[in-house]
């Protein structure tokens, strides 16, 4: 395959990854963006003009774990635009997952440009706090279809796109697996029982149990009202019930290689070499790199054992988004820093930085991306993947049923009333 083409062939996957379960609209082909880009920067330097010298203050929130890259590309946004007004711009470390209630308590008095999982995009809209993109046409052309689908509502952008990467797959050390080895999860446990080592995934997490239903042909989404949920885990009839699943879950659980744990302790575990196998995503990338070094190898989600077969396991996909604040004081120049943070450049400085996989159509085409482990498994896993649109009454119901399948359902109760248990809090009012 020629470089050239290789090239085309994975930019136009990344395309599709994340793009949700009903697929991406096609959006209008690459323009030239970067006739686009001076043209957007000689309208702010017009717009600009009249407020030279003028204090602006802006706040931007960020995950903490990007600090040190968001006060690196706010220099250099300072730097840009030097001349043009006197900044004062604050970082603050904000979840977020958690962006939506805590911008949400008080919009006013909240961020002027925060960093925000896509899943919240339709509340923010609804509550008024974002406003469409100024410069939509530009940023559609300059992103991946299935990220400007992501950080639209209907065909209206509202937020920049940030990553294309925040789904999950398999992380696995190379010096006990073979690619074979890491298709199955019976496969991967064996092994890791035979070496005394451990295989990881988060079951406190209903984002991580949606792998388990999500390709059984049981059902969960968001009702017409954009709040609550239907679900059918817990159906008694069709091909696969939700006690297959629950059963299948429980059977991962007695194995003595399987440990549900947090974040912290699959990277302790791969840190001190307890652990050889573990669900996670992107944003580890880095340090399975640094720890494991030529070890280190990522592949899609493997198949598990249900009714005596092999299902493929599912995951939720998603993307980071930009927004600035519609309450925002200096919302021409919060626009222009949002765009800032999420242009080409900075989305490659973020996976070089961060490892995290850009939205951008030209830095997801670079070598670099594309070399990546990590991407690669993301790639492969894009085909079992679905656009998360939940409502809030999924979450804990779902980490309460599946803590329990992690424990092994000690108290022995009856897995079908667990599932309606479940199912009723899903979807709850």
């Amino acid at each position: 395959m020629s470089k050239q083409f290789g090239m085309f062939l994975v930019t136009a996957v990344l395309a599709a990854v994340l793009s949700g379960c009903t697929g991406a609209k096609d959006e209008s082909g690459i323009g030239n963006t970067e006739t686009a880009s001076q043209n957007s920067h000689q309208n702010v330097e017009q717009e600009s003009a009249s407020h030279q010298n003028e204090d602006v203050e802006l706040v931007v929130w960020g995950a903490e774990e990007d600090e040190a890259l968001l006060r690196q590309v706010i220099e250099s946004f300072q730097e840009e635009y030097k001349g043009q007004a006197n900044f004062n711009i604050t970082y603050a470390a904000q979840s977020e997952s958690g962006c939506k209630d805590a911008l949400m308590a008080d919009l006013e008095a909240g961020a002027d440009v925060f960093a925000f999982a896509d899943d919240q995009l339709n509340a923010l809209v609804a509550a008024g706090a974002l406003e469409p993109v100024e410069n939509a046409d530009q940023i559609k052309t300059e992103n991946l279809p299935g990220a400007v689908e992501a950080a639209s509502v209907g065909d209206v952008l509202y937020a920049y796109p940030l990553t294309a990467d925040n789904g999950y797959f398999l992380y696995y050390n190379k010096q006990y697996f073979e690619p074979e080895d890491v298709g199955t999860f019976d496969r991967i446990l064996q092994i890791a029982q035979e070496k005394g080592k451990k295989v990881t995934m988060d079951w406190s997490s209903a984002w991580y149990v949606y792998a388990f239903f999500g390709n059984t042909g049981l059902e969960v989404g968001l009702n017409d009202d954009g709040i609550t949920n239907y679900c059918t885990w817990n159906a008694t009839d069709g091909e696969i019930k939700g006690v297959d699943v629950a059963n299948a879950m429980l059977s991962i659980a007695r194995s003595p290689a399987f440990l549900s744990t947090e974040e912290s302790g699959f990277l302790s575990g791969i840190s001190d070499g307890s652990v050889i196998a573990g669900v996670s995503g992107v944003w580890n990338a880095v340090t399975m790199q640094e720890e494991l070094g030529a070890d280190y190898g990522a592949a899609k989600l493997p198949t598990y054992t249900c009714l005596d077969r092999q299902i493929q396991m599912a995951s939720f996909s998603g993307y980071k988004l930009i927004g600035v604040n519609a309450y925002s004081q200096q919302y021409m120049w919060a626009s222009r820093l949002a765009e800032w943070i999420s242009n080409e450049e900075n989305q490659q400085l973020r996976f070089e930085v961060r490892g995290q996989g850009p939205a951008n159509t030209n830095a997801a085409s670079s070598a670099s991306v594309q070399e990546s482990p990590a991407i690669t498994a993301l790639i492969e896993q894009s085909e079992f993947s679905c656009l998360q649109r939940i409502g809030g009454n999924f979450w804990d119901p779902v980490s309460a049923f599946a803590t329990n399948m992690a424990a092994g359902n000690p108290e022995g109760k009856q897995l079908q009333e667990q599932l309606d248990t479940m199912v009723e809090g899903i979807t709850a009012p």
